[in-house]
């Protein structure tokens, strides 16, 4: 931003780029980093205890991570190959709304509060429980060694992949609407806020202020999901899914830039739609704490 405002004197005009370049790299980066945010935090959990006599069972682990890499890097190329061959026998339209549902689905399971008290209760425990029984089996000899380092390598890889399978998802509709070079840009932002996470936590043995952190990105990961709703919602409105009823005395306080940059359209689907998915996060919230 401050880049922009010394370059543009002051006054940014989005619109003077490609539509959606800045702005949906932003929106990637964010939802990149914060599951890379989850990742760090199951697998910190997992490797915390594991030091001196343990220490060894750190490296299988990190072997794991590396093949939920490479499964999430096959696992694009799987779904690109999909998307891109049901946008040869479909209507393209079609393809990029059924995908943008598809996401922003997944999108109000990661933003729902039931699911996280689920998910930090189950999933973290069920790893850090098999953890410890494979630690323990460890000295049983009729377990082999390699049973064992195999079973902490699939706990790496399960922590990994999860996340990665979220990405990918998430992804297909921006590479739809973007583009591959937008996706990328966002992609490498966000791993780049994820690696030095990453570093600081398990080189740097820092303890950082993670269920901070997840909330500050979950706010920010709240504001996307405004925008991929509302971008959704005209997607299906082109695609002749949704009818469009156009608001007139909104229409002159709603710039082409916030559609832009926030997916504000002056028509009563789009912002119906950005209502709902707001009343059912912060629903979410309100009726978790109950």
């Amino acid at each position: 931003m401050i880049w922009q405002g010394i370059t543009a004197a002051g006054n940014p005009d989005p619109l003077a780029q490609a539509r959606g370049s800045l702005a949906g790299i932003l929106d990637i980066a964010i939802l990149v980093f914060r599951e890379g945010l989850e990742c760090i935090l199951v697998l910190s959990a997992i490797t915390a205890s594991m030091v001196k006599s343990h220490e060894s069972y750190q490296r299988p682990v990190a072997a794991g991570v590396g093949m939920g890499f490479l499964a999430t890097l096959v696992t694009w190329f799987i779904a690109v190959g999909i998307v891109n061959d049901l946008t040869k026998s479909m209507n393209a339209l079609y393809v990029q709304a059924a995908t943008g549902l598809l996401a922003i689905f997944v999108l109000l399971v990661v933003m729902n509060w039931f699911f996280h008290k689920v998910y930090w209760t189950g999933w973290i425990s069920m790893h850090n429980r098999r953890k410890r029984d494979l630690i323990q089996t460890a000295g049983d000899k009729d377990i082999s060694k390699r049973r064992v380092l195999f079973g902490m390598a699939l706990l790496g890889f399960t922590s990994f992949y999860r996340e990665g399978v979220e990405v990918v998802l998430f992804l297909q509709s921006y590479r739809l609407k973007l583009g591959g070079d937008t996706v990328f840009y966002g992609v490498l932002l966000g791993l780049l806020f994820t690696g030095v996470v990453a570093i600081l936590t398990f080189m740097g043995h820092r303890k950082l202020p993670y269920k901070r952190m997840l909330v500050l990105t979950g706010v920010m990961l709240g504001a996307v999901l405004l925008v991929m709703v509302g971008e959704q919602a005209q997607e299906m409105q082109l695609a002749h899914w949704l009818p469009t009823t156009v608001i007139p005395s909104l229409v002159r306080f709603t710039p082409a830039w916030m559609g832009l940059w926030f997916s504000i359209f002056p028509t009563v689907q789009t912002l119906s739609a950005q209502a709902i998915a707001a009343v059912l996060v912060v629903g979410s919230y309100f009726l978790a704490r109950r």
